[in-house]
């Protein structure tokens, strides 16, 4: 079949440590786990079905390719490169932490390149839509926007209509309510997310994004993922990701 014509950004599914930073993390496996969005490429990714996917094996924790260049600590910890996690962990070594010549080696490295497939993907004529895909705790986090606040179990953010018209993310939107089996309620625009720095850059320029967040109660949760472990049931995942397709599907018939 003729792919659709849409280019998959999986910014945060990646755990792995660059090798530049080792002997400096304090993070064990979990720490770094729970500040990723766990398992994403196995759901979201379409490979074959799409224009492209692009994703990382790079954990959020190290380099967040879903913040602005100049988004740094000091003044924002959960930036571009971090000092802390989303639940407040300290990522580094203390006397190890991350100097100006190591932050320029990750951009140049993880950042940059990420960007650059981003730019020659929406490059591409005949593309129709972009969508960054991630995953959410199900209860807004200290550092979130809606800290101690029930999630919905899909949010779909357009950025309030400057990324993508209202009109296309309410389509999605219904596209995926339809797909995953969920009730009206249960699928939100914007709310808690309208869509981060990926959605921001690339949307309506001239190609409409989406950002897309799914609920980590839809998989992170017994019967399908052990803690201890850190295990998943494939299956569950298979599943996901054949929601997910139908939802794109739907979109374009």
């Amino acid at each position: 079949m003729t792919p659709f014509p849409v280019v998959l950004s999986i910014p945060h599914g990646g755990t792995a440590v660059p090798v530049e930073l080792q002997g400096r993390v304090s993070l064990d496996r979990h720490g770094i786990h729970d500040d990723s969005d766990p398992f994403v490429r196995e759901m979201y990714d379409l490979g074959g079905r799409v224009a492209e996917v692009i994703s990382t094996d790079i954990a959020r924790a190290f380099v967040d390719l879903n913040r602005a260049p100049d988004d740094l600590p000091p003044a924002n910890p959960d930036g571009l490169v971090k000092t802390l996690t989303c639940v407040g962990q300290p990522i580094y070594t203390p006397g190890k932490e991350l100097d100006a010549r190591l932050i320029a080696r990750l951009i140049d490295t993880y950042y940059t390149p990420y960007h650059a497939r981003l730019e020659r993907a929406v490059s591409k004529p005949g593309l129709a839509l972009g969508i960054d895909c991630h995953s959410m705790l199900p209860v807004g986090p200290p550092i979130g926007p809606d800290t101690g606040q029930p999630r919905p179990m899909i949010c779909v953010g357009n950025v309030r209509g400057r990324a993508c018209p209202m009109g296309l993310a309410e389509r999605f939107a219904a596209c995926l309510c339809s797909a995953f089996c969920l009730e009206p309620h249960q699928v939100s625009l914007n709310q808690p997310f309208g869509g981060g720095y990926i959605t921001r850059t690339y949307g309506g320029n001239p190609v409409p994004w989406l950002q897309v967040e799914m609920n980590r109660a839809l998989y992170l949760d017994p019967p399908w993922f052990e803690r201890r472990t850190l295990s998943m049931d494939p299956a569950r995942l298979q599943e996901l990701n054949a929601q997910f397709a139908t939802a794109v599907a739907d979109f374009f018939a």
